[in-house]
């Protein structure tokens, strides 16, 4: 119990010393593209992982997310991939509400992943022993690169943005996703802050 309130406190502090702290957005490309992460077993009660999402149009962060996910994976792969998976959802999710706004995406979106194993899970339309434990609903990833409308590329975990939503990082490394995802000095002053 000592330990959750030594948490909260940290948050507490930590969001009294962001309050000046939001999104700036830029005008740029239309291309849409995600990071996708998941840390394997990261819960320490439960040993499940938590899967991290940032989904940008152009340079901007338009989604974003964490979440616990609903069973404990057997694998950091596995992790992974279920990361891959909640992140394919939301990317063909946005496409509709843009397709609805007549504001179409010409290219496939780009979904960034920092797991060799998981990307090539989604490239590979053979069914594996070690992957037959996956639920079925999870693999349409591979249908959705496998009709082009998804491109899964790898990306170094320095440059992994949904890094910041999964797992601890040092300062310096914390500052340059802060800055990745356009987090920066709002313009507008909170009154009675």
């Amino acid at each position: 119990m000592a330990s959750h309130f030594t948490a909260v406190k940290r948050i507490l502090r930590y969001l009294k010393g962001t309050v000046d702290v939001g999104l700036t957005y830029s005008r740029g490309d239309w291309d849409l593209h995600a990071f996708s992460d998941a840390d394997w077993a990261g819960d320490p009660n439960d040993r499940r992982s938590t899967t991290g999402l940032v989904v940008f149009l152009g340079n901007n962060p338009i989604s974003w997310s964490f979440k616990k996910q609903q069973t404990v994976s057997r694998s950091s792969t596995e992790a992974e991939y279920r990361a891959l998976s909640s992140t394919t959802a939301e990317l063909d999710w946005i496409q509709q509400i843009l397709a609805f706004l007549h504001l179409p995406i010409s290219a496939p979106p780009v979904l960034f992943c920092d797991n060799l194993s998981a990307i090539a899970l989604s490239f590979n339309p053979v069914q594996h022993q070690r992957t037959k434990h996956i639920e079925v609903d999870v693999h349409f990833v591979r249908e959705r690169v496998a009709t082009h409308k998804l491109l899964v590329q790898f990306v170094s975990s320095k440059e992994q943005f949904a890094d910041i939503l999964t797992k601890g990082l040092s300062a310096p490394l914390f500052r340059i996703h802060c800055n990745n995802l356009m987090l920066g000095p709002s313009k507008y002053k909170i009154e009675g802050g």
